[in-house]
């Protein structure tokens, strides 16, 4: 099911947004799709990011070169 959703858009941003999807040739709406869903993926991989790093540090792991010796 799809929703729409209107967005307002400073002037800069919907200039910029206009001409990267004529040289992309994509529809504006896919590049904010796609925006947008980068962007909820990141939001999702640094919140368990910030997970497992809370659960390294109680197990005394603190930088990536800790994980490192602990499985050499």
């Amino acid at each position: 099911m799809k929703e729409n959703v209107t967005v307002s858009l400073p002037e800069k941003i919907s200039s910029d947004l206009k001409r990267i999807a004529k040289e992309e040739g994509l529809p504006k709406s896919q590049i904010v799709r796609n925006a947008l869903q980068d962007y909820i993926f990141i939001k999702k991989f640094r919140a368990l990011r910030s997970k497992m790093v809370a659960r390294a540090q109680a197990l005394g792991v603190f930088t990536d070169e800790d994980v490192f010796e602990r499985i050499s």
